[in-house]
C-alpha cells in the first residue's frame, strides 16, 4: 500500500508509514489499532477519532510547508563528455542529438538507481546533487558508485551511429557546506540553485580526470574510508582555489567485505566501553552452541549505537579458540539481489580474483565446499549457478526456478551443518534490515533448523526490522542501550590517548552524545583537529574562549536522512529546534502557521517517527528532541537570517504571552534576544537571569589598586563569575566552571592579566 502522506510503499499490515511516521487511515492515529468505519473512539486506546481517522477515503495528505533555501551538507558530481567538440564537429547535428540523449538517458538511470539528483544538465555536462532533496546517511558513498557505474555504463553504451565510436567521461565529485533551494530562472530554465564553494570544486576535479575517471576531493574521501581503493593524486593548483587542493582518483570498490572495518581504518578500533553485560551473555550463548546447543542472538539497536563493535569484540574473544567463522553482510545497495550476502560470502572465502577464468572458480569453489559436503555434485552445480561461473563441468540444473532456489538454499544449510560437525561456527548476519527476500528465507530456515547444530548466530539490525523469530526458546534478544555519562566519559578518555580534556568541552560532547558511541567518537575526533585544544602534557588546555560543538562531517548525512524523512513536516522540527532542544506544544502552535489540526498531525508524527519524545497530551504536552544532535541538525539547515527572524519571534511571542518564562528565566529571552542580534534587549534579560540564577553573588574586593565586583551563579550544573571595574562599570572578564571556586579563579585570573596592562587606575 501507499502512504498517504510521503507516498512511500509500505506493508499492507502496517500501522504506521516507516518512511515518514504518520498514521496509516483505519488506524487509530494515536496507538495505531485498528478502527471500523463509523467509530468516534479508538476501541484500544479511547482517542477521539475524526472523519479522516474512521474513513481511509477521506483521508488527504498533509499539505507540506513551502520549503525554502537551506544550509545543507552535500555531495556534489559534475560529468563531462570526453572531447564533445570534437564529436560535435565530426558528426551532423541530429547525430550529435541523438549521441547527447543517450548519454544524458544513462546518465539520470544511474543517477536514479543511487538515488540521487540531476540538477542540470550543461550541454554535454550533467551537475547532480547527492544529499537534496532528501539526504541518506551514506551520499558520498553513492555519489562515488554512482561515478564509478557512469564511467563503466556510458563507456559501454552502443551509440545509434554506424562505426566503433565509443563514449568517455570524467566524473568530480567533492563535498561540503552550500546554500541550496532557491529557485532561480522561469519556465524550462527554472532550477534549484547551489550556492558554496563545493559545485566549483567538483568542475574542477573534473577538469583534473583522466578519459573515464573518477576524481574526488579530500572531504568526500575522508567520508568514504576504506569503502574504495584510491590513487592519491597529490594537491593540485586549480583555478580560483587560492591553495592547492588535494585530489583522489577512486581505482575501484575495495575488497572490505565489512562496511564498519572499511569505515574505521586499520588500528583505530576503539576500546568496547559498558557492554561487559552484553558480552557476558553473548559469550554464554557460545558455550552453549558449542555443546551442541544452536544458539541465535538478535543484536538490535539504532544506527552507531555498537552492533558492529559487540561482534568484533566476540570474535577477538574467540581468536585463541578452535572455530569456524562466517561473516554475511547485507547492503542498502543490493536489497534485491538475491542472495548478494551469501554470494559475496562464498566469493571472498573461495579467494576469488578479479582475472579469474571459469575454471579456477569452479577449482576453488570445490575447494570450500570439499570438508562439509556430502553431495558435491549436485552442490557445486547449485552454487556455481548461484555464483553465475558457467563453464561445461557443472552445466545450470535443469529445474524451474522454484526448486532451483529451494535446492540452493539446501544446499547453503547442508554446507553450514556440514562445517559445524568439523568445529563450532559462529555465524554473524549483520545489517539484516538491508536483507534481500531470499536471503531472508534461508536466515529463517537456518534459525528454524540451528538448534541441534554447533553454530552461534548473531543477527545485528536496527529497531526499524521487525523480527520473526523472537518466541523461539534457542533465540535471545539483546537490545543495546546508549551508554551512561560515565561510560562516555571514559571513552573520551581513550579517544585523547588517557589525556584529560577542559571539563567544559567534556560536558558539551557527553552532553551532545547522548550516550551513543558513534557520536562520542567523532564528537571527540572533531574537537582534537579542530585547533580548539592546546596539547599540555598530559592534559588538553582551551587556546580560547568555549565555542558550541560543530556537527562533524561524519554525522550530518545521517542527521540529515532522518530529518529528512519527515519531509512534508520538517519546518515544524526547524521551529521547535530554534526553541531548544525541549519545546512545549503551546509555544510551538503559537509559532508554526498551521490549523490546530494539522499541528497536532504534525507533532505527532516527530513522535511516531522517534525524533522526539513527548510527555503529556496537547495543549499541556511538552518535546524533548531524542538526541541533541539531532537538533542541532535541523536548526543548523536553517539559513542565518531565517534563525534571527525565528529567534525574534520566539522572545516577542514569549514576553507577550508567557509572563512566568519572563518572570522566572530571563535568561531564555536573553538568550532568544541575543541570537535575534537584538543586543540592548538581551542585555536587559541578562541583567535579570543574575538575579534569578541559583547561589546568586555579588561581593567587592580589592585586585591590586583596582576596586572589582565579582559576580557569581549557577546555571544548569555549571558555575559562571562575572568581574567588573566597580568605577567606570565596565566587564573584565567572565569564567566558567563545574566548581565557583574554580569559575572565580578563571574569571579573576583573567581580570588581573586585563588590569595589568592597564595603566590608569581607580
Amino acid at each position: 500500500m501507499e502512504c498517504p502522506s510521503c507516498r512511500a510503499d509500505i506493508p499492507e499490515e502496517s500501522k504506521f508509514c516507516d518512511a515518514c511516521g504518520a498514521a496509516l487511515p483505519g488506524r487509530c492515529p494515536s496507538c495505531g489499532a485498528a478502527i471500523r468505519s463509523g467509530a468516534k473512539f479508538c476501541p484500544a486506546c479511547g482517542k477521539r477519532l475524526t472523519a479522516s481517522d474512521r474513513n481511509p477515503t477521506a483521508a488527504t495528505p498533509m499539505a507540506p510547508i513551502p520549503a525554502s533555501a537551506e544550509r545543507r551538507q552535500l555531495t556534489v558530481m559534475f560529468c563531462d563528455l570526453v572531447n564533445s567538440t570534437v564529436l560535435s564537429a565530426r558528426l551532423d547535428p541530429e547525430d550529435m542529438r541523438d549521441v547527447l540523449r543517450v548519454y544524458h538517458d544513462g546518465c539520470a538511470s544511474i543517477v536514479k538507481r543511487f538515488e540521487g539528483f540531476v540538477a542540470k544538465y550543461m550541454g554535454d555536462g550533467v551537475l547532480v546533487y547527492f544529499g537534496y532533496p532528501h539526504a541518506h546517511e551514506d551520499d558520498a558513498e553513492r555519489a562515488v558508485r554512482a561515478g564509478l557505474a557512469l564511467v563503466e555504463t556510458i563507456g559501454a553504451t552502443a551509440l545509434p551511429l554506424p562505426g566503433e565510436l565509443k563514449l568517455q567521461m570524467r566524473v568530480g565529485i567533492a563535498t561540503g557546506l552550500v546554500v541550496v533551494g532557491d529557485l532561480i530562472g522561469s519556465g524550462a530554465a527554472r532550477e534549484e540553485a547551489v550556492v558554496g564553494e563545493t559545485p566549483n570544486l567538483a568542475a574542477r576535479l573534473q577538469g583534473l580526470a583522466a578519459p573515464n575517471s573518477v576524481v574526488i576531493a579530500t572531504d568526500t574521501r575522508r567520508l568514504t574510508g576504506g569503502l574504495f581503493e584510491y590513487c592519491d593524486l597529490g594537491p593540485a593548483t586549480l583555478k580560483g582555489f587560492a591553495d592547492p587542493v588535494r585530489a583522489w582518483q577512486v581505482v575501484g570498490p575495495s575488497a572490505i567485505e565489512s562496511r564498519f572495518e572499511a569505515l574505521h581504518a586499520a588500528g583505530t578500533t576503539t576500546p568496547l566501553i559498558g557492554r561487559d553485560e552484553e558480552l557476558e551473555l553473548l559469550m554464554r550463548r557460545w558455550q552453549q552452541a558449542k555443546g551442541g546447543d544452536g544458539r541465535v542472538v538478535l543484536l538490535s539497536g539504532e544506527p552507531g549505537i555498537g552492533k558492529s563493535r559487540v561482534t568484533e569484540a566476540i570474535e577477538e574473544r574467540l581468536s585463541g579458540e578452535a572455530h569456524i567463522r562466517m561473516r554475511f553482510f547485507c547492503s542498502p545497495y543490493h536489497g534485491e539481489a538475491a542472495l548478494h550476502p551469501i554470494v559475496s560470502q562464498l566469493e571472498h572465502a573461495a579467494g576469488f580474483e578479479r582475472d579469474d577464468n571459469a575454471e579456477s572458480r569452479l577449482g576453488k569453489l570445490e575447494a570450500i565446499l570439499a570438508p562439509s559436503t556430502k553431495t558435491m555434485k549436485q552442490a557445486t552445480a547449485l552454487l556455481a549457478d548461484l555464483l553465475s561461473i558457467g563453464g561445461d563441468r557443472y552445466p545450470p540444473p535443469n529445474l524451474d526456478p522454484q526448486r532451483r532456489k529451494e535446492g540452493t538454499l539446501k544446499a547453503l544449510f547442508a554446507q553450514l551443518a556440514g562445517l559445524a560437525a568439523d568445529r563450532p561456527v559462529l555465524m554473524v548476519f549483520e545489517d539484516v534490515h538491508w536483507i534481500d527476500p531470499i536471503s531472508l528465507e534461508l536466515l529463517e530456515l537456518t534459525v528454524e533448523r540451528i538448534s541441534s547444530l554447533r553454530v552461534l548466530l548473531v543477527i545485528t539490525f536496527r529497531p526499524e526490522f521487525q523480527s520473526p523469530w523472537t518466541g523461539d526458546a534457542h533465540v535471545t534478544t539483546l537490545a543495546l542501550n546508549r551508554l551512561g555519562r560515565q561510560h562516555g566519559a571514559e571513552l573520551v578518555k581513550c579517544l585523547t590517548g588517557n589525556k584529560q580534556l577542559p571539563s567544559a568541552i567534556l560536558d558539551q560532547i557527553t552532553a551532545h552524545a547522548d550516550g551513543v558511541p558513534l557520536f562520542v567518537e567523532e564528537l571527540t575526533k572533531a574537537v582534537l583537529e579542530s585547533g580548539l585544544l592546546g596539547d599540555a602534557g598530559d592534559r588538553y588546555v582551551l587556546n580560547g574562549p568555549v565555542p558550541p560543538l560543530a556537527i562533524p562531517t561524519t554525522l550530518h548525512a545521517s542527521l540529515m536522512a532522518r530529518l529528512d524523512r519527515l519531509a512534508p513536516i520538517r519546518e515544524v522540527a526547524q521551529i521547535g529546534a530554534a526553541i531548544g532542544r525541549e519545546f512545549s506544544y503551546e509555544l510551538l502552535a503559537a509559532l508554526v502557521p498551521l490549523p490546530e489540526s494539522t499541528l497536532q498531525e504534525a507533532v505527532d508524527r516527530l513522535v511516531h517517527s522517534e525524533l522526539v519524545f513527548c510527555r503529556g497530551r496537547p495543549p499541556g504536552a511538552t518535546y524533548t528532541f531524542k538526541h541533541a544532535l539531532i537538533r542541532d541538525a535541523a536548526y543548523t539547515t536553517l539559513l542565518r537570517s531565517r534563525r534571527q527572524e525565528l529567534h525574534a519571534r520566539i522572545a516577542q511571542v514569549l514576553e507577550d504571552r508567557f509572563p512566568e518564562t519572563v518572570e522566572l528565566h530571563p535568561e531564555i529571552l536573553a538568550h532568544h534576544w541575543s541570537q535575534a542580534g537584538l543586543v540592548e534587549k538581551a542585555a536587559f534579560y541578562a541583567g535579570k537571569t543574575w538575579l534569578h540564577a541559583d547561589g546568586y553573588q555579588r561581593r567587592k574586593q580589592r585586585l591590586g589598586g583596582w576596586e572589582i565586583g565579582v559576580i557569581s551563579y549557577k546555571l544548569g550544573n555549571r558555575y559562571r563569575c562575572e568581574v567588573d571595574n566597580v568605577s567606570p562599570g565596565a566587564r573584565l572578564a567572565r569564567g566558567e566552571g563545574p566548581t565557583r571556586a574554580e569559575a572565580e579563579a578563571q574569571a579573576l585570573n583573567e581580570a588581573r592579566k586585563l588590569l595589568a596592562r592597564t595603566r590608569v587606575r581607580s
